[in-house]
């Protein structure tokens, strides 16, 4: 779900830019200290899962586990969603410099739909629905982040409106497997560590 360098129009990419600098601002004063190691964890997932990809157009269909980040890390999923995009742009020039930060803003506020979804499902301990919530998060946050980069690619040009579609619907599959994947990884986080789903 990677947009290409010199697709975005400017005003796109400067508020990209804007909201990706208030997430991770907001997501570095949010992240708790025992939580480091797990936030650098689901970050190398993040990093590994969207480099497996198909090109579609100007993006791409993969998986990419920001509902899982987010259900687990709340706000804190934005610097990590933001670090492990600006590594594929250094390292394998995979997205670009000039559209990190609207990469980081859709894949981000996707993350933080999956928490809120999570929690209003499973409750503020997440002792309820735990398979549901997981699901509907996982769901959820591929879900928003592809309407969000549709609308990026809509926003710039008219006529990347049929790409905008093409981008959503493509990822129709990719939600549904998010969402099993989460459901499954939640429940075993939750045996492992009753407590990891605390409110951040």
């Amino acid at each position: 779900m990677h947009i290409a360098e010199g697709v975005l129009s400017a005003p796109v990419l400067i508020t990209g830019a804007v909201v990706a600098a208030a997430g991770v601002a907001y997501g570095l004063k949010k992240i708790q200290a025992n939580h480091f190691m797990l936030a650098g964890l689901l970050g190398a997932a993040f990093f590994v899962a969207s480099l497996i990809h198909v090109p579609i157009g100007f993006s791409s269909a993969h998986l990419i586990l920001n509902g899982f980040l987010g259900v687990v890390l709340g706000w804190a999923a934005f610097p990590v969603i933001f670090m492990a995009l600006l590594l594929q742009a250094v390292l394998f020039q995979f997205g670009g410099f000039t559209v990190l930060g609207v990469n980081t803003a859709t894949m981000g506020l996707g993350a933080l739909a999956a928490y809120g979804i999570f929690y209003a499902i499973a409750g503020k301990s997440a002792n309820k629905r735990l398979k549901l919530a997981g699901f509907c998060g996982g769901f959820s946050a591929v879900l928003i982040s592809g309407i969000l980069t549709a609308l990026a690619l809509a926003f710039t040009n008219e006529g990347f409106v049929t790409a905008a579609w093409l981008i959503f619907l493509s990822n129709l599959p990719v939600m549904v497997v998010e969402g099993v994947i989460t459901a499954f990884a939640v429940v075993y986080l939750k045996h492992s560590d009753p407590g990891i789903f605390n409110e951040k």
